[in-house]
């Protein structure tokens, strides 16, 4: 148990709802538990009772009383290497200011929690929370096995900024994929109804019609940067809009899947050429938009080292010219 705590209501938090603080704050406390420690008086706002959803002003004084350490946010475990979880952040970070964290995230690491996910990025946040209690929160996804640019916010109105450019489509990405064939367009416009469907490796996306059940607007440009013969090539891809697996279910739609994509590349009697890895070789390479503090953010983070073998093996330059350009057509 800890003590009786009283906590400031920073600027940053100006607006919040009492849950969503004691949310941010203490993680592990069920909404259950919160309910009874308002109802009971427990939690108390500048002396007065309050209710879960009381909206909160910088400046006010939070009672907090004592918390279990059931209710403590419980660190998960440290990854491979022995890292714990700030360290292991740190060392795949690739831009850091007082509103922003943006990560080169490895393939193979979730972005969430689900079924059978032990660790992923949202779970090791808390360990680069600020002592005021801002959390690092999530602004945009990436799908486990696809690696690179994960941008996270440090602060409650950096979230609310880039979220907003994601959602108005202001933030612009590059994505490398290593496809299967090469497009008879050098460059193209990929545009498609997707909707969910259920299979037996899990959810996909599925091409459908306009006016279908939950089927949304999936628009996709790409280009050939390099091609290994008529067999692969190398594709910079730019969601305009940001569906789940759209990069891969717009890849195999026009006849040229992602090598490694579990869910997607469906074709009958293709070998994996030799020294490349069965693994999904889809990067997001780059991210250009609007910072919160004003100006414009842009990272690039490098290939992770099974498309780097892939690279090389096929003789693509990582460095080549115009590669991550961003279209802003």
């Amino acid at each position: 148990m800890t003590g009786v705590e009283t906590r400031t209501v920073t600027r940053d938090e100006d607006g919040m709802r009492l849950d969503r603080w004691f949310k941010a704050h203490y993680p592990g406390l069920g909404f259950g538990h919160l309910q009874k420690l308002v109802r009971t008086g427990q939690v108390r706002v500048d002396g007065g009772r309050v209710k879960t959803a009381t909206r909160l002003a910088a400046g006010q004084a939070v009672r907090v009383p004592p918390i279990s350490a059931d209710d403590a946010p419980r660190p998960q475990k440290p990854g491979a290497g022995g890292l714990g979880d700030a360290d292991f952040l740190r060392s795949i970070l690739l831009h850091e200011d007082p509103q922003v964290f943006v990560f080169n995230k490895p393939a193979g690491l979730a972005v969430q929690g689900g079924s059978g996910v032990a660790r992923h990025v949202d779970g090791m946040l808390p360990s680069l929370a600020k002592r005021n209690g801002n959390q690092p929160r999530l602004v945009h996804r990436l799908d486990r096995d696809t690696s690179g640019v994960l941008v996270v916010a440090r602060t409650r109105t950096a979230a609310a900024a880039l979220a907003k450019s994601f959602r108005g489509r202001d933030a612009h990405k590059v994505y490398w994929a290593l496809v299967k064939g090469v497009p008879r367009e050098r460059e193209g416009r990929i545009s498609t109804w997707l909707a969910k469907v259920q299979g037996p490796q899990g959810d996909r996306m599925k091409v459908a019609r306009h006016g279908d059940e939950s089927a949304d607007h999936a628009l996709t440009h790409y280009r050939v940067v390099d091609q290994a013969g008529q067999r692969l090539a190398w594709l910079a891809m730019e969601p305009v809009t940001g569906r789940t697996h759209q990069l891969r279910a717009h890849a195999a739609h026009i006849g040229h899947p992602i090598v490694g994509d579990p869910k997607y590349f469906d074709v009958e009697n293709w070998e994996l050429p030799g020294g490349i890895q069965n693994r999904l070789h889809l990067h997001a390479r780059r991210i250009v938009l609007p910072h919160p503090a004003g100006g414009m953010l842009d990272v690039t983070a490098p290939l992770p080292p099974h498309m780097r073998q892939s690279w090389n093996l096929l003789g693509f330059d990582e460095d080549e010219p115009g590669a991550g350009d961003i279209d802003s057509a």
